[in-house]
């Protein structure tokens, strides 16, 4: 097929390599330091486990710290394109290991995680912008198959449009549950939060989050919607983290982002930064 055969330059492949690998690093550590490994995987006696999963076992306290510092190191060392295949494939199967411990733990990122780290396990987003390439001279290379980096925006917009098509039924639209339920617990906050009891403010992030899931992705593909749609995408996101509890997702959305930017736009602000130096 003609598409197959279509080149890029490797810039928003390797650019979003760094970001996805960086912001999980700091999520595991962010996941340490709250002690949530203690309190999740450690402290209880019993977990639920998956249907055909039932041998994904808990670790002990040792085991269990280990498995989570080995996350945060492979997430580290793809950041880096360092020993990449090794760490693609370890952060992989760490994590999901993890996630697997106990269903009470699920969150829609942490499945969309696994998701992505293992995409990414068969492309080529090591050779530009990393160690591996300094290693191996040979392993560089700026011009890589164009369907590598579509691959990322391809999970990223079923990301979307699957949330966008889950909205779109009678409670969501027409009750706006459960955000009347999840609002309200926001009403301690100055300014707004006398907002947050409102029906109408329910109903905005009701048909405003449908809408918004629906129509990112189209915007985010037309170049001439892309600053505004990656706008969009940015308060969308902080948002959400601003009223929900639900921790480093907002950042890997936003940073994942840019992968829809065009390798010319990538490559001006490497050459802005690399000026300011």
């Amino acid at each position: 097929w003609p598409y197959f055969k279509r080149q890029a330059h490797i810039a928003p492949l390797a650019v979003f390599r760094i970001v996805f690998g960086a912001i999980m690093f700091l999520a595991i550590l962010r996941f340490m330091a709250n002690g949530w490994v203690h309190s999740l995987y450690i402290e209880p006696n019993f977990f639920f486990k998956y249907e055909y999963f039932e041998w994904v076992k808990p670790l002990g306290s040792i085991g269990t710290y280990v498995l989570f510092i080995g996350i945060a190191i492979s997430f580290l060392f793809i950041a880096l394109a360092l020993f990449y295949r090794a760490a693609t494939i370890s952060a992989f199967l760490l994590f999901t290991y993890a996630e697997l411990l106990d269903k009470t733990n699920y969150l829609n990122h942490y499945y969309f995680v696994s998701l992505m780290v293992f995409l990414l396990i068969f492309l080529p987003a090591h050779q530009g912008l990393s160690l591996d390439a300094l290693r191996k001279k040979r392993t560089k290379q700026l011009i890589v198959p164009k369907w590598t980096i579509d691959a990322i925006k391809l999970q990223l917009a079923l990301v979307y449009i699957f949330a966008g098509i889950a909205k779109l039924n009678y409670d969501w639209l027409f009750n706006a549950m459960p955000l009347k339920i999840w609002l309200s617990a926001n009403t301690h906050l100055p300014i707004l939060g006398s907002l947050m009891n409102e029906s109408a403010t329910a109903y905005f992030f009701s048909w405003g989050g449908a809408l918004y899931d629906l129509g990112i992705v189209f915007l985010l593909f037309n170049a001439k919607t892309r600053n505004f749609a990656f706008a969009l995408v940015i308060f969308f996101h902080l948002t959400t983290w601003f009223l929900f509890p639900i921790g480093m997702f907002p950042f890997i959305m936003i940073g994942s982002t840019l992968i829809f930017f065009s390798a010319d736009f990538h490559l001006r602000v490497f050459n802005h930064f690399k000026k300011q130096k």
